[in-house]
């Protein structure tokens, strides 16, 4: 027999059964005689997790590792925004904190000149691993004992409102300083307050960061969520599928990579987590509770609530709703509490409205506090 026919190759001697024998007989465990789909199946899998480990390798080390390592250097500061404009208001400092996403008060205290009209102005930066706010009281009140600071007022914006008022209530009832106001601006006083659409991206964050390892470390996951929240610049749905504007998808994610990912001023996922879960523990009615009850030593503070006068304008909160808690919890004919309601803010934005602002503290704010101000000045120390 020829060469030929012992290996056909022409179109005529084409065999497709040939063919596919041929192929089971290179195949990878064609020799195994016991449990080879077991055994085949346990290989793919570990292949699988194989890739996952070496991917997962990847993320921990490149990602996780260095911010876990950068947040751990971090703590809380106090820094210098502006000086009272009187100097007579040195015995008095206001202190700024920011809300969710914010780590640093000090350009949103400077864009509030008129506060210096109450005395030294100071902005509270987070520790961007996280808020403990017994540790931030503590260091407002060295802060005021070392500058012989008497008198105390707390503003916060927005979810800084309730980190305000937990600081608020360590100060009054655990130091020796006097608490004169806390003013809330566009605050949620409980998590029903928070409108459902910034609810369940907080809490979508917080379920990952719930399960996913590394995740409070993670600038991946910080974008994807980013990316997501931002999703209507750039992509619009169309049925099943959605049409995607590539050029502003590219400008979200440099905004993105710019203001919250490279950004030192940007918060971290663990801080984040811990503002949106002081909303989810009960927000500030408890705290607001401690401050109003009758203190022997202390005047009770008072409480300004700043919000849009159309509620509507407001998308992140409904200010309408934690007005009604307030006056629930601290107004009334011997409360302490006054709502001032400028009519074009919008969502605790005094950086975008500071005309407004300042306009409606030299207004409203000042001359109210300026009451419990000087009460506090003629209290025995």
């Amino acid at each position: 027999m020829s060469s030929f026919d012992r290996h056909p190759s022409t179109v005529a001697d084409f065999d497709d059964a040939r063919r596919r024998e041929r192929l089971r007989e290179t195949r990878l465990g064609h020799a195994w005689c016991r449990w080879r789909r077991t055994r085949l199946a346990a290989l793919r899998i570990g292949g699988v997790l194989l890739v996952a480990m070496i991917v997962f390798g990847q993320y921990w080390v490149h990602d996780v590792v260095p911010e876990r390592e950068r947040l751990a250097q971090t703590t809380p500061e106090l820094l210098p925004a502006n000086l009272p404009a009187d100097s007579r208001d040195w015995d008095t400092a206001v202190v700024d904190m920011v809300g969710l996403g914010g780590v640093n008060a000090v350009p949103t205290a400077k864009a509030l000149p008129a506060l210096s009209r109450l005395g030294v102005v100071w902005a509270v930066r987070y520790d961007n691993a996280g808020i403990d706010t017994k540790v931030i009281a503590e260091m407002i009140v060295r802060a005021a004992k070392y500058g012989n600071v008497r008198n105390i007022v707390l503003v916060g914006h927005s979810m800084g409102g309730i980190i305000a008022l937990e600081v608020a209530r360590h100060i009054h009832l655990g130091s020796d300083r006097r608490l004169v106001a806390v003013v809330l601006d566009c605050t949620p006083m409980d998590l029903d307050a928070v409108r459902p659409e910034s609810r369940s991206r907080g809490a979508d964050l917080v379920r990952w960061l719930g399960w996913l390892p590394g995740a409070r470390e993670s600038r991946l996951l910080r974008f994807a969520v980013e990316m997501s929240v931002r999703r209507e610049r750039f992509a619009q749905r169309d049925g099943l599928f959605y049409d995607i504007d590539y050029r502003a998808m590219g400008a979200a994610a440099s905004e993105v990579l710019r203001d919250k990912i490279f950004s030192r001023d940007a918060a971290s996922n663990g801080l984040i987590e811990s503002q949106f879960l002081a909303i989810v523990a009960g927000g500030g009615t408890a705290d607001l509770r401690a401050l109003g009850r009758p203190n022997p030593d202390k005047r009770n503070p008072a409480i300004v609530f700043i919000r849009p006068r159309d509620a509507a304008r407001d998308g992140v909160v409904d200010v309408a709703y934690s007005h009604d808690v307030l006056i629930e919890h601290a107004g009334g004919v011997d409360g302490t509490l006054s709502v001032v309601r400028p009519g074009q803010i919008e969502h605790a934005n005094p950086i975008q409205r500071p005309g407004e602002y300042n306009e409606v503290i030299e207004s409203q704010v000042l001359p109210f506090v300026r009451r419990f101000q000087e009460a506090n000045r003629h209290d025995p120390p």
